[in-house]
């Protein structure tokens, strides 16, 4: 543990064959022409801060932006469709190629299938991806969040028609909340994490947020980084990115990947350090600002792939996200300006710290950051939750160098 950062590396070994695993180069392609055909789709953007990246010596830094996904302001719409489309093929008996949004919205679909009532636990960008996939697609939908979310993500998904409300629980818990309202009312369980006898929704979900990965490798083009850090909550996001990853570039050309959570959910980090066949979970209330990665449990799909190729594992107090999002905020000269929240704009605030910190060299070496890195972010999401987004950025919240009981 330095300066709070708990970190653990691991030297690179020969991970097993992932090149047919749902997470690879050649189904990412099927999830992304499936999302082709939604009305909205575009490419977000990936942004180059070479201004930020020679501030730091580092050779290029860039950012994929989700906050442009959909008009929701985060990437989870990219899972909330693809599970919904494949549940849908699954009870037609076609496989997902065959299905397009307008063949989904069809009303031979609509016959053929009936009325379904989709349900979900959620930080809220999962939530508000099944709520307006639900909505698009003509279903209904019901979304509990986990105690201490913030109002405004509640009304969010609950303007997207969503049945929605707040539990007095945490995060793992309402997920079982709803997996047993589900049970009762015979709803369908669209959860983004996954456990024994629960994966293959989750393995869909997974699937779903390749796409961004296939538009990244598009948009780099022959520009391969070296680096990718990506933050997690249950893993699930970072399993599916770490896999296609390593399955594009191959074992021995893959980039060095870090794996970045909050050090009071950090279930990826204690999994990683124990390394045992039993997964290990934190519990409590699980209190930080990053409340998209706020889980005290690791999806089990997720983590046998990050288990295989995550060469790092960092977790971080949440100054280190407000510095981030601070950063991303006001740019320097020359360099385009990125609204990234609290889940967001963790992964380069924990690079902002470890280039300007001399407590943090020996994480720098081990991480092997120098003048010829070349760094791959995701901005998971923007301000999803504004008035928190204003304090952070504009009132100084959290601020970088924390008074002494928040960083000892």
């Amino acid at each position: 543990m330095i300066n709070n950062i708990g970190f653990l590396h691991k030297e690179k070994v020969q991970g097993e064959n992932i090149s047919q695993s749902p997470f690879g180069v050649m189904h990412a392609k099927k999830a992304r022409k499936f999302h082709e055909s939604f009305p909205g789709y575009s490419v977000t953007p990936l942004i180059e801060l070479q201004q930020l990246a020679n501030y730091f010596g580092l050779n290029s830094i860039f950012i994929k932006d989700e906050s442009y996904r959909f008009g929701l302001n985060a990437f989870k719409a990219l899972g909330g469709t693809y599970c919904i489309g494949q549940y849908i093929a699954s009870r037609l008996g076609v496989d997902i190629e065959e299905l397009s949004f307008r063949k989904l919205k069809s009303k031979k679909t609509e016959k053929e299938i009936g009325d379904i009532t989709f349900v979900t636990a959620t930080d809220g960008n999962h939530g508000r991806g099944i709520a307006w996939a639900a909505k698009e697609l003509g279903y209904k939908s019901v979304v509990y969040l986990p105690r201490g979310s913030a109002p405004e993500r509640l009304s969010t998904i609950r303007n997207l028609g969503a049945k929605a409300s707040i539990t007095d629980m945490n995060y793992d818990d309402t997920v079982r909340f709803a997996k047993a309202q589900a049970e009762k009312n015979d709803w369908v369980l669209l959860q983004d994490t996954a456990w024994e006898g629960y994966e293959k929704i989750p393995r869909w979900i997974m699937e779903g947020y390749t796409t961004l990965a296939h538009e990244i490798i598009e948009q780099l083009k022959e520009r391969k980084p070296s680096h990718i850090f990506l933050q997690a909550g249950v893993g699930s996001m970072a399993g599916a990115l770490t896999g296609f990853f390593a399955d594009y570039y191959g074992e021995k050309e893959r980039p060095i990947i870090t794996i970045v959570e909050p050090d009071k959910a950090a279930c990826v980090l204690k999994n990683a350090i124990s390394n045992g066949d039993t997964l290990q979970c934190v519990t409590g209330d699980l209190n930080t600002i990053m409340a998209g990665l706020a889980c005290g449990e690791v999806s089990t799909v997720g983590w046998e792939i990050l288990r295989n190729y995550g060469d790092n594992f960092v977790s971080v107090p949440d100054h280190i996200a407000a510095k981030g999002m601070r950063i991303l905020g006001n740019p320097l000269a020359g360099d385009q300006r990125v609204i990234s929240g609290e889940s967001g704009a963790v992964t380069l605030g924990l690079i902002a710290e470890i280039m300007t910190r001399e407590e943090l060299l020996e994480i720098k070496k081990k991480l092997k950051l120098g003048k010829t890195s070349k760094i791959l972010c995701i901005s998971t999401e923007g301000d999803t939750d504004r008035k928190n987004y204003r304090k952070i950025v504009w009132d100084g919240l959290y601020p970088s160098f924390a008074v002494k009981e928040d960083i000892n």
